[in-house]
């Protein structure tokens, strides 16, 4: 059985500056994995644990920060049997549906019985790639998965947990599940597979390997800015009369209003 695990490279969130127009200024960051596609990642690894069998391909779509060999060892330090990059600049822009496009494309080409995925990217956190994955390939798909009970060769069974219930569902695969950060807490990789992800295989791609032409964009990126920093009131309200009382809530209904 072959898995699929995706994954996408963001800034490390405390390299990223703010230029003085507001704008991010991303260019001393260094690339990290998402924090949730390593709970995609790590249940890919669990279900190996329970059958030998398996095979985990570590799966992801972006720009030149893919080829970086440190981000590839580290991928790969986590479980994952081999690794497919399609890589090209500008794909680091990618929205939620180009995304999918280009991942299904790959996973057709690299075949596979389960593909999981993260809810959402740490970035973006737009929560579509993982459903609009399934629709590309034509297969079930479902987010939001606390818990995966079982795996057969035909067949997955899982938890959602929701507000009030939890769901029990089953699904014929191939599938695609879309994990959240309820089903584990990522393990950090041991010295000894750190240095054995060094030997894994590595795939890189380009969209025309895949037989794609330019995935367009439904949408035109206009800025992505930092939100405006306001000057603390520092208002401070002593006693806790009915009078002051009332004044603070006038001051929260100024400031929600």
């Amino acid at each position: 059985m072959k898995i699929i695990a995706c994954y996408k490279l963001i800034p490390e969130e405390q390299d990223i500056t703010v230029n003085g127009d507001g704008t991010l200024n991303l260019s001393k960051t260094d690339a990290k994995i998402s924090q949730f596609d390593l709970n995609a990642i790590e249940a890919a690894c669990a279900l190996k644990q329970q059958n030998s069998d398996i095979h985990i391909v570590a799966m992801s779509t972006g720009g030149e920060a893919l080829a970086n060999p440190k981000g590839r060892k580290d991928v790969l330090s986590r479980g994952p049997d081999e690794l497919i990059v399609v890589s090209e600049p500008g794909l680091e822009n990618a929205l939620p549906h180009q995304t999918a496009a280009i991942l299904a494309a790959a996973a057709q080409k690299s075949g596979f019985d389960l593909i999981l995925c993260g809810d959402g990217s740490a970035d973006l956190y737009a929560q579509q790639v993982g459903l609009l994955l399934g629709e590309a390939l034509g297969v079930s798909a479902i987010n939001g998965v606390s818990r995966i009970i079982s795996l057969s060769d035909t067949q997955i069974q899982v938890e959602r947990t929701l507000e009030d219930e939890v769901e029990t569902l089953t699904l014929n695969l191939p599938a695609v599940v879309a994990v959240s950060t309820d089903i584990n807490a990522p393990q950090i990789p041991s010295m000894k597979a750190i240095l054995g992800a060094a030997k894994k295989p590595v795939q890189a791609w380009q969209t025309t390997d895949l037989g794609m032409s330019d995935v367009s964009s439904y949408t035109t990126l206009l800025s992505v800015l930092a939100p405006q920093q306001k000057a603390r009131a520092r208002v401070i309200i002593e006693g806790d009369g009915e009078e002051q009382i009332a004044e603070f809530a006038e001051h929260l209904r100024k400031v929600i209003g």
